[in-house]
């Protein structure tokens, strides 16, 4: 993964799918069902597509589209060769014996926002996150950037109306809209990461962010690693604070924050991951690479250990 993913040759833009409509909560759940009842991959496809699809989810059929929209690009479900498929993160959710079969978890939506945030595939939101560098906003400030990108990269087919309305859904997703009973139905709303000013103007929340697990940090962390530099045995703390599609910026972490999680991350990695800082230079030691199949395993341990803490 390039450090400017949005400006490579073949990268093709996303501003539209979700038919303006922010994730809600039950949305989720529901696309997993389904998705996981299926007989194959193709007929999942078919239970968003075929005329019963509106009594099945409970919602007019732009809902229906939405709904796919934002369980793939949450990572609930993948395509598969024009077919769908639950991912091992919807099972980790929403499975039999899942970790957070409502979306109760905080670690559960920071999890989320990764998918929706660390990645490029979603223009408007990975540029929000990754590369805007500046306080506060208003939202024309942001298309006009957006629509500035699409015109040096080349990108075609990209209307402002349609980018607008991507803004407008990204932030109603991660605000929540004008009316309160909206406001309580945007489910990344509860991380507070962009936050209202006024009717118009809106800044990104950078701090601390005291209710973002370590388990999910270090998870995170190993996954950006693999796509920044996967052959490379050792980090700066640059790269992991402030690199596109790094823990720090995708999460909006203040650098103290950084650092303290890093240097906790020998005892939670259980070696694996070593935080260095001799001479001035400060980075990251990666003594081995654990395997996608454990890194998962113990993020799914962390996550079960915590939810039985806060049970208790």
């Amino acid at each position: 993964m390039s450090a400017n993913e949005l400006r490579e040759n073949n990268y093709r833009p996303c501003f539209s799918g979700h038919e303006t409509f922010p994730l809600r909560y039950g949305w989720l759940q529901k696309a997993y069902r389904a998705v996981g009842s299926a007989a194959s991959a193709k007929e999942a496809m078919h239970m968003f597509r075929d005329p019963d699809s509106i009594a099945r989810f409970g919602v007019g059929r732009n809902m229906v589209s939405a709904i796919r929209y934002w369980a793939t690009a949450a990572g609930i479900v993948e395509d598969v060769n024009g077919g769908l498929q639950p991912t091992w993160f919807g099972h980790m959710l929403f499975g039999v014996g899942g970790t957070d079969l409502y979306l109760e978890e905080d670690a559960s939506l920071w999890l989320l926002h990764w998918h929706l945030a660390g990645r490029a595939k979603l223009t408007s939101v990975y540029w929000l996150f990754n590369e805007f560098r500046g306080g506060s906003f208003v939202r024309q400030d942001i298309v006009s950037a957006l629509l500035k990108l699409s015109e040096e990269s080349g990108w075609s087919r990209v209307a402002s109306t349609t980018v607008d309305r991507d803004l407008q859904c990204l932030l109603r997703t991660y605000i929540g809209g004008r009316g309160s009973s909206e406001a309580g139905e945007s489910i990344l709303a509860e991380l507070g990461l962009v936050r209202p000013m006024d009717k118009q103007r809106s800044r990104l929340s950078r701090g601390r962010k005291s209710n973002l697990p370590d388990a999910v940090f270090l998870f995170c962390f190993n996954e950006f690693w693999d796509n920044f530099a996967s052959g490379q045995n050792t980090m700066s703390f640059e790269n992991a604070a402030y690199a596109p599609g790094s823990p720090g910026r995708v999460f909006l972490l203040s650098e103290d924050d950084v650092v303290e999680r890093l240097e906790r991350l020998e005892d939670l990695s259980s070696g694996a991951l070593i935080w260095s800082e001799t001479a001035g230079l400060r980075q990251i030691i990666r003594n081995k690479r654990p395997s996608v199949r454990q890194r998962r395993g113990d993020l799914l341990e962390a996550l079960l250990i915590d939810g039985r803490r806060t049970a208790a």
